[in-house]
Formats: structure tokens, sequence, C-alpha cells
């Protein structure tokens, strides 16, 4: 009996040790990585859009208590998109709880000046790069294909680092001779005209006929070229 009591409190006694280990791991590291696995849960990275996330460190003056529980984390619904607060809660018999403020800056790649593009310039790689930006800082609609841009020319002068817009470039600006092209099911014809407006790809715009002297209105397909479907 003597024995089986002596077991018994040996065994209580390893129960109470790994409660202590285990509080123990509790400390400020702990609850800052885990805030942080929480956020990249929460805002989690795309093809497109690359996330980072920085908590801030706990105030040492704040002693953090053992825990019985796992512990959780949310997010109250008055956070915006880039400034949080996480909430780390314990819910055992005596609860408490510590809010984590953390930054999220979410960034997607956007086609910028490598270099200072002057008016009339041709945009090319060797003046165009991708560069990860914050989109909060982003406004209007930038680009991000080169595809759309590279070949076209710039319509005022684009400062180093800054974003490219569709607003600040012409794939066929105004006064550019282009290649008409009448195409239709069993033929093509081509002829030159003049650009009496500007566009990018795909878009619509104005051309005076050189050999007929009359206006059209064709679609923008490549550099100095649109087309007429018959």
């Amino acid at each position: 009996m003597r024995l089986t009591s002596f077991f018994s409190f040996f065994i209580l006694l390893l129960l109470i040790k790994h409660t202590a280990v285990t509080a123990t791991e509790l400390d400020s590291d702990f609850i800052e990585q885990f805030a942080t696995d929480y956020l990249i849960e929460q805002f989690p990275s795309t093809g497109e859009e690359k996330v980072r996330i920085t908590v801030a460190e706990i105030d040492p003056r704040i002693i953090i208590q053992p825990c019985s529980v796992p512990i959780t984390a949310e997010l109250p619904d008055e956070n915006s998109s880039r400034n949080v607060s996480v909430k780390i809660s314990c819910d055992e018999s005596t609860p408490w709880k510590i809010y984590l403020s953390a930054k999220v800056e979410i960034t997607k790649a956007f086609l910028i000046a490598k270099n200072t593009i002057n008016k009339g310039d041709m945009l090319d790689d060797s003046n165009v790069e991708l560069a990860y930006m914050p989109i909060n800082r982003i406004r209007g609609k930038k680009l991000t294909d080169t595809s759309v841009v590279f070949g076209a020319k710039a319509k005022r002068r684009i400062a180093q680092g800054k974003t490219i817009s569709k607003r600040s470039i012409c794939l066929i600006c105004k006064g550019d001779f282009v290649t008409i092209i009448a195409a239709s099911s069993s033929f093509n014809i081509k002829t030159q005209g003049e650009a009496l407006s500007s566009a990018n790809m795909n878009e619509q715009i104005r051309v005076r006929n050189s050999r007929s002297n009359k206006v059209i209105t064709a679609n923008v397909n490549g550099v100095n070229q649109v087309i007429i479907n018959l």
C-alpha cells in the first residue's frame, strides 16, 4: 500500500514538472512567433502578391502567466488591412490575454522606370523593370505586363522608380505613321495611314488613310499597326 502511494506521488511530481516546462515555453519569443504564424495563415502570399509581416516585440515588463490549455489568436473586427492588433488568449480557469500590434505589408510586382524615361523614348527592358511595391501606396491602375509596354513610347517624362500606367504611354501616338490592315476570313489588305489620336494595345484609334484621305476607326494590334475586321 505504501509502495502504491509512493508511486502515485512520483507520478504527480512528474505531471507538475511537465506543466512547469510547458509554462516556461510561453515567453515573449514564443508568443510573438505564435502571432506571426497566425497572421501568415490570415494573409497568405499568392503568385502575384507577397506579404511581409512584422510583429512588435512584447514589452519586457509584461509578465506572461502560465497557461494549461492551448493559447489562441484572433483579429478583432476593427483592424485595418495594414496595421493590425492580434489578441492572444489563454482560456483556462484564470484567463488572460495579450494584444500585439503588427504591420502587414502586401506587395505586388509593378512595372517601373529603371531610369528616367523622357517623353518620346521607347520603352524596353533597358529602361523598364518589375519591382515589388506596397499596394496601399499605388494609386490608379498600374501596368504589370511587359507585352503591353515594350515598344510603346512615353507620352510624358517618367521619373526613375515611378510606376507606369497606360496614361503615361502610347503604343501608337498621335502623328505616328501606321500600317492599316483590313482583314477578313479570306484576304488581308494593307495600306498606310496617320494616327489622329493616341492608343495602346487592343484600344480603338482614329486613323486617316493616306491613300483615300478617309478617316477610319481601327483597333491597335501591334507597334504602329492597326486592324479593321471586315
